[in-house]
């Protein structure tokens, strides 16, 4: 079993807790306005790497003293892509006591998605929006399996943490991030919400690509707003 990987950081600490190996899936079937990796759109596209679970973790292996405090997070594109391949590579790493962290939209609920939660030990859940008719126009995708998908890890118990982009004009709108605070407000698997300000660091692949940015024009969201904004939701979970 091999799959598609785009890139790899060796001492992440932007995904998950600790300082932590980041394996970036290629593929994913969303396309966010806001995405600031468009080259990881396409499945078949150019990738820095095709591995095995295996020859994944002898990499991993190369970094297991610097990765103590944290552990491995894969990320993407969207990982259940690959969910089949995840789950060997997690198994692998749980077999060398190395914490595993899943950072995904929850794309897919099917059974391949399900047995990889099996071997997961944390996730960082991608919430868009709580606004369903916005939902769709943000990323060309209907939310159905995205609040499923928590719904699964509430079942399972599996530590989370709510990753939300805020983009002015577009989700940054008091309604529905008070939707979203009240809405994780009721799962216990839930630790923490993490609020991520839209930046636009990313447009310059859009010109290598040569694909139309969609929002262009927006500016970055204000370090106070972010701020304003964690202080309003911090009282449904602790906001980061």
């Amino acid at each position: 079993m091999k799959a598609k990987i785009h890139s790899l950081e060796s001492f992440g600490t932007v995904d998950g807790p600790g300082i932590r190996f980041v394996a970036f899936m290629q593929g994913c079937p969303l396309r966010c306005q806001f995405c600031h990796n468009p080259d990881t759109w396409d499945p078949q596209g150019n990738s820095q790497y095709e591995m095995t679970p295996e020859e994944l973790l002898s990499e991993v292996l190369k970094y297991k003293n610097f990765i103590k405090s944290g552990g491995v997070t894969v990320s993407g594109g969207e990982p259940l892509m690959h969910a089949s391949f995840v789950k060997e590579f997690f198994t692998l790493c749980k077999k060398e006591g190395i914490h595993t962290c899943l950072d995904t939209s929850g794309a897919y609920c099917n059974d391949a998605a399900m047995e990889l939660l099996k071997v997961t030990d944390m996730v960082l859940l991608d919430i868009k929006t709580m606004d369903p008719e916005l939902y769709p126009i943000l990323t060309g995708q209907k939310q159905d399996n995205n609040l499923r998908f928590l719904e699964e890890l509430e079942a399972q118990n599996i530590p989370t943490w709510i990753r939300h982009v805020v983009v002015p004009g577009l989700t940054d709108n008091d309604l529905w991030l008070t939707r979203l605070g009240e809405h994780v407000s009721k799962f216990q698997c839930v630790e923490k919400i993490e609020i991520l300000p839209y930046h636009t660091l990313g447009t310059f692949k859009y010109e290598n690509l040569k694909i139309k940015y969609p929002l262009e024009g927006v500016s970055p969201l204000p370090q106070e707003r972010a701020k304003e904004i964690r202080q309003m939701l911090s009282k449904y979970k602790p906001c980061i």
